[in-house]
């Protein structure tokens, strides 16, 4: 008998008597059923990000199951079990994600943006508005703040999730200004010797009429070269999608890491496909051709770590998250500081200038 259906007859046997565990038992059944086989090996009888949200619906049952009051411990007992055999199955499926899928985890609507990870790894924020040319931009987050202590700054895409926060953060697509606010601020910190967080997670750069006539390619381009020379450690995080320049304007740093279930390309796999095959429908074929996955840009020498994600992606978990990419960044900031500014800069211009050299002539 396979691993799955000895799971689910003990289970079955365990929670007798009480329906409400027996009715979730069988959800997380009917899933284990199309996502699991005896040798515990993921197949693709369902697409792994359909059942990440399968197993959302059945964690919010298991949550509602252990919220009620006057359980024995008996029945709490078979509620943890059905918590870890969710945990177990959310990693599974997370490990054979394909490119397509975890494209769209990292466009996950409840996944933490960046305000949500300064308020949970970062205190005494305060952010900092305009770019003292044409006004402000909300798709951009530029901040002072602490990080253990230490005065840091802060500078990230931020995303919304209901429709009237939408329109104002624009669906995180920056204009001209919005870099240029992010460009003062990183200035100001390298005035003061602090180091700087930025945290990637927009579509691309705003593709209006409004922000090619204020200069959007200049004020990326600009970015480019200045960020380069800043004097101070720069750990740039990718935590949803790292979607073409408007991405790279604020990722030149001596660390560039990424969230487990996130993407950093420079174009969409829609967009690829629509070019490459006249056919958007095709994102799937692009998103793997393209190569937008942490693994695929950690062997490539893109990006220089992996975080790790709690079970099932950030979304599920805000708060471990934050945690999990804490740590990493305490790491990483503790090396560079270790490092001197001509150091850093002779670092920082070497690993963009010898990224995509994949030949090398001899003679």
């Amino acid at each position: 008998m396979s691993r799955a259906k000895i799971t689910r007859a003990q289970h079955s046997e365990d929670s007798a008597g009480n329906p409400a565990v027996i009715g979730t038992e069988f959800l997380l059944s009917m899933v284990e059923a199309h996502n699991v086989r005896g040798n515990g090996n993921v197949i693709k009888m369902d697409s792994g990000f359909k059942a990440q949200q399968e197993l959302e619906k059945i964690e919010q049952q298991i949550e509602r199951l252990q919220a009620l009051e006057g359980q024995n411990e008996e029945t709490r007992r078979q509620v943890q079990q059905l918590h870890d055999r969710v945990n177990d199955l959310r990693r599974e499926v997370s490990s054979h994600l394909n490119p397509w899928e975890r494209t769209e985890m990292a466009r996950h609507p409840q996944r933490p943006y960046t305000l949500d990870y300064v308020e949970r790894i970062f205190t005494d924020w305060s952010e900092i508005h305009g770019d003292r040319a044409f006004g402000d931009d909300p798709a951009i987050v530029c901040g002072m703040a602490r990080f253990h202590g230490e005065e840091v700054l802060i500078v990230g895409h931020q995303k919304a999730r209901d429709t009237k926060q939408k329109v104002y953060r624009n669906f995180g697509m920056p204009n001209p200004e919005g870099y240029r606010k992010a460009l003062r601020a990183m200035q100001v910190a390298a005035k003061f010797r602090r180091p700087i967080f930025t945290f990637i997670d927009t579509p691309g750069a705003y593709p209006g009429l409004g922000a090619e006539e204020r200069g959007q390619a200049e004020a990326i381009a600009y970015n480019l070269r200045e960020m380069v020379r800043i004097e101070v450690p720069i750990v740039v995080t990718i935590t949803g999608e790292g979607g073409s320049g408007g991405a790279l304007a604020i990722a030149v740093g001596d660390r560039v890491l990424m969230m487990e279930n996130s993407i950093y390309s420079v174009i969409s796999p829609e967009g690829c496909a629509s070019i490459m095959w006249r056919d958007p429908t095709k994102r799937n074929i692009a998103a793997a051709a393209m190569k937008i996955t942490p693994k695929d840009l950690g062997e490539l020498g893109i990006i220089d770590g992996i975080v790790i994600e709690p079970p099932g992606g950030a979304h599920t978990d805000h708060a471990q998250a934050s945690e999990l990419l804490d740590g990493v960044l305490q790491q990483q900031l503790a090396e560079l500081k270790r490092l001197p500014a001509s150091d850093l800069l002779n670092a920082r211009y070497a690993k963009f200038r010898n990224m995509a050299q994949f030949f090398q002539v001899e003679g």
